[in-house]
This record gives C-alpha cells, structure tokens and sequence, in this order.
C-alpha cells in the first residue's frame, strides 16, 4: 500500500512539473513573439532620387523631412539615393554614395542624417521602375496604415521620354533619372510601380511638368488625388516642414485634405519674401495643383470632343493668337526659347478661352458648339476636377500664371527645337481615349 501511494505522488509530481513547465513555455513563447506593427493613419513613402545633379538638394529635403519626423500615427518613410561628384561646387556635411532606406525620425540637426538606415540598397538603379515599386510595396509591408501617400522626388520631364544618348548625363530633365545608371522611368512605366505594388490613396511629383493630362491620365487608376505642377518647381521643393507638420496634427484626414495640405503650404512657403525673391529672380512663375481622379473620364471625354472640334474652326488668326498669348511652360531655356514661344506645354484652359475670346465670327454655328463644349470644360475643371490649385507670379515674358488653371497638356507652340524625345504620343493612354494627337497635328500647322 504504501508502495502505490508513493508510486502515484512521484506520477502526481512529475505531472505538476511538466504542467509547470508547459505554463513557463506558454509565457516564455508569447514573451518572444515580435509584436505586430500598430497600423497607422498614414504612410508617406518619399522617393529621393539624388543620384544626379541635384544631390546637394536632395540631402537637404531629407533632413527637412526629418525635422518633422514619423509619429505615433504617422509613418515617414525615405529611400534616398545619392551621388556625388556630378556638380563642381556641390558641398555636402555627410559623403557617401548609394540608395539607403530610413524610417524617419525627429531631429532638428541640418547637417546629420540620424534617422535609422533601415536597408541598403547598395547601387540600385533609381531610374528602374521596379526598384520604385519595390520601395513602395516595402513601405505597406513593414510600416502598414489605413491610408498611404507615395512622393517621386527629382527632375522631371511633363510627358515625354528623353533620348537617351551614350552619357551618363543623357535626358537630365525626365522623371527619377540616375546619373549613374543613365536610366529614367518613363512615362508609360510609371503606372507599372502602382501595378506591382499596389494603389495609393495619393500621390505626388516633387518633380517639374509631370501636372500633364497625359501623366496623370496614366495614373487615374492608382491614385485618387495627384498632386504636381505645370510648371518648373525650384528647388526649394514642398513646404515639407508644415505639410507634415499639419499631417502629423491632423492624422485622421483624407486624401484630399491631405492635397490640400501640400498645395496650400506650397503657396505659403514661395508667398515668403525671400522665397518669392527666387520667383522675381529667375523670372519664374509657379504653379501647384491636387487632382480628384475620380473626375478624370469627364475631363477626357470633353478633350476628345474639343479634339475633333478644333480642326473644324475656320478662324485661324484666332488660333495663332491663342498659340502665341497662351501660357506656356519652361520646355526650353533662355537661349533656346527666350519668348517661351516654341514651348510646347500649356495651360488648354487658357488656350480654349483664348480661342474663344478671339474669335471673329461668333455667329458661326461651329464656333457655338466649340464655345458650348469649352463652357463644359471649365466646369469640369472648376468644380469637379480641380481640389486645390495656388500659384504665384509670371514669368520671364510678363505671362501672369493666374491662367494656370491646375493641368497642362501638349500643345504645339512656334517651330522649332528644343530637345530630342522618342516619338511615343500615340502610346500614351491620354491619346488612344481622346485623339488629341489629331488637334495636334492640325494646331502645328498654324503659325
């Protein structure tokens, strides 16, 4: 007897130890499971492709953007290439070349980069669209919120795709272009980031001209605020400070507020005296604008009616008024367009209404039609389209940039030459679902 009892306390107490044990693994693995990211109110991915002739600039945007810093409701993101050696006089505090990720924080020191480096992307290629779209698709994956705005951050070049020539400092102008690489992501590819790594809820150029119809038709599907320009952004870039500084206070607004944001703080920022000094300096107007996607089909289907309608209009000095009075964009340089009249960017507000104010036989039941689908247009660009546009000053010929009207497109200015570019209009989705090209090639007759 007193063998069992002795035989069912040892059986008891080997059962007490493994249930004791059992309950210290329980707590030990619970302990060791890594905690799930907190999904925040939003994430905003900045792409900073500073490996050209702007490297200098792109160092300072990211230690503005980390003087604001990510929140508890707010992730900020950065990939950041750079390159130096590309500009004689370029001065950075801190030397080093390649692409790195950070998860930005707060930190009021201009001259040091102290946000975590999160990932070294070595040499990658920032003119490849795969490695965009692989840097957004790492920023939802490892920093998750309800909402996420991705920035292209570089030179930009509107619609078209440079010629690409045997130099590393070939097509300086077009969108994410690496100097090191000598490769650019091109119009037609930019859809492809947010096909492989998914829809934002907005998305912005810190980039000059990419405000295109043509651009932004592209990216209709992905985004559902766009924000850019008309025109040249100098380099004094986004009001990153109080943009953010409004996005980290008010983390719970939508995408359009979140456009808003940008486009007011913008204006804010070049309205300072010494910021508006640049304007007056280099004669240089400015222009930004966030787009409502959702209006987009609209505004496309009364451009391919315009498009057809224009060839029909037979006063043609009211047209070559309209091409020579528009306002046109810095396509090409002082030496090269000193009268902005070869650009062939410009504000189609301005020109329709031009067309419109001009011409001379308003009897003519042609033009009635042109004037009821032009009325149509403004509407749509007015009330529908448009969530916020803001801009500033002229520009060199005494063009007042209240007639940029929030988005340009292609339209044929004098003749001439002011860069070589592939010939790829026809492949742009803008002119397979409008025709435009057929206005263009009759407006390029008209001198």
């Amino acid at each position: 007897m007193i063998r069992i009892l002795s035989i069912l306390t040892f059986l008891i107490s080997i059962n007490l130890s493994i249930f004791a044990q059992f309950e210290n693994f329980k707590t030990l693995s619970k302990n060791t499971i890594p905690p799930q990211p907190k999904i925040k109110e939003w994430t905003i991915a900045v792409y900073i492709n500073g490996r050209n002739n702007v490297d200098m600039f792109a160092y300072k945007d990211f230690n503005r953007i980390e003087s604001v810093g990510s929140s508890e409701d707010v992730n900020l993101v950065v990939e950041l290439g750079r390159a130096q050696g590309f500009m004689p006089d370029e001065s950075t505090p801190e030397v080093w070349n390649g692409v790195k990720r950070f998860y930005i924080t707060k930190d009021n020191d201009f001259n040091k980069i102290s946000s975590p480096e999160i990932e070294d992307r070595k040499n990658a290629d920032m003119g490849n669209w795969e490695e965009a779209a692989d840097f957004l698709r790492w920023a939802k994956k490892n920093y998750p919120s309800k909402k996420i705005m991705f920035i292209i951050w570089d030179h930009g070049w509107g619609w078209i795709d440079p010629v690409k020539e045997n130099t590393n400092l070939a097509g300086s102008k077009s969108i994410s272009h690496d100097f090191v690489t000598g490769n650019y992501i091109k119009t037609t590819e930019i859809k492809k980031i947010f096909e492989k790594a998914g829809k934002v809820d907005i998305y912005a150029s810190m980039a000059c001209f990419m405000q295109m119809a043509e651009v932004v038709t592209e990216i209709r599907n992905y985004a559902k605020v766009v924000v850019g320009s008309e025109e040249v952004i100098q380099l004094p870039s986004f009001n990153w400070e109080d943009f953010l500084s409004l996005v980290l206070k008010y983390p719970r607004s939508n995408e359009e507020l979140l456009g808003v944001f940008l486009v007011d703080t913008f204006k804010e920022m070049y309205s300072r005296p010494e910021y508006f000094q640049l304007l007056i300096d280099g004669k240089y107007g400015t222009q930004l604008s966030a787009i409502r996607t959702t209006k987009i089909e609209d505004f496309l289907r009364i451009i391919k009616e315009i498009s057809n309608i224009i060839p029909q209009l037979k006063d043609r000095n009211a047209i070559s008024k309209a091409k020579r009075d528009v306002l046109r964009f810095e396509v090409g340089e002082l030496d090269t367009d000193p009268n902005k009249l070869v650009s062939f960017y410009a504000d189609p507000y301005h020109f329709f209404e031009l067309i419109e104010q001009n011409y001379s036989d308003k009897s003519d039941p042609v033009y009635s039609d042109f004037k009821n689908k032009v009325s149509r247009f403004k509407n749509i660009i007015n009330k529908e389209m448009i969530i916020k546009n803001v801009y500033l000053y002229k520009d060199r010929t005494d063009k007042d940039f209240s007639n940029a009207h929030g988005i340009s497109m292609h339209i044929p200015g004098a003749k001439g030459h002011l860069i070589d570019y592939y010939q790829t209009y026809n492949e742009l989705e803008f002119d397979k679902i409008t025709r435009w090209s057929n206005a263009i090639k009759f407006l390029e007759e008209i001198e």
